[in-house]
């Protein structure tokens, strides 16, 4: 395994030189799953949410986590993201919603993290917006499913 590329020569934190990598296009997907009841997903379906649209809230949500990422995330490097997508599946036999983030942009730095918090927060909106209906609902499986871009190249989850 490769050492640690955010610690410094004396262990310390830090946010790493980009300066001499090469500009890619870069793209990052990420995928989470809410689990809920079948009367909540009647609900989300019917949009009977006390609180509004779910999918619409959950998926602004999302977008705008994207762009805050290194607010949140203290080592990210600020990016210009050009585009951000969010779907949502919502999945009547397993009882869930899955939710998938895609992120892109043309930068020294990939989005991976971009994508992750986007994914954690459009799942954690859906989270707050049902949680007075539906005591059980929690979040799983967040995770990146793709990466392409830079000098490491493409990773897909299997």
């Amino acid at each position: 395994m490769n050492k640690l590329t955010h610690l410094n020569e004396n262990g310390e934190a830090n946010i790493v030189n980009i300066g001499n990598k090469k500009i890619t296009q870069r793209t990052a997907i990420a995928s989470g799953k809410v689990f809920v009841s079948l009367e909540t997903i009647a609900l989300i379906k019917s949009n009977a949410i006390e609180k509004g649209d779910v999918i619409s809230v959950a998926r602004i949500a999302g977008m705008t986590a994207a762009k805050k990422t290194p607010e949140l995330i203290p080592l990210c490097h600020n990016l210009n993201l050009e585009h951000i997508k969010i779907d949502f599946d919502i999945d009547e036999q397993n009882r869930s919603i899955n939710v998938i983030s895609e992120c892109q942009t043309t930068h020294k730095t990939g989005v991976e993290m971009e994508a992750m918090v986007s994914c954690s927060i459009s799942c954690l909106t859906i989270y707050d917006m049902v949680k007075s209906v539906d005591k059980s609902a929690y979040i799983n499986d967040v995770k990146l499913l793709f990466k392409s871009g830079g000098k490491s190249g493409n990773y897909q989850r299997k």
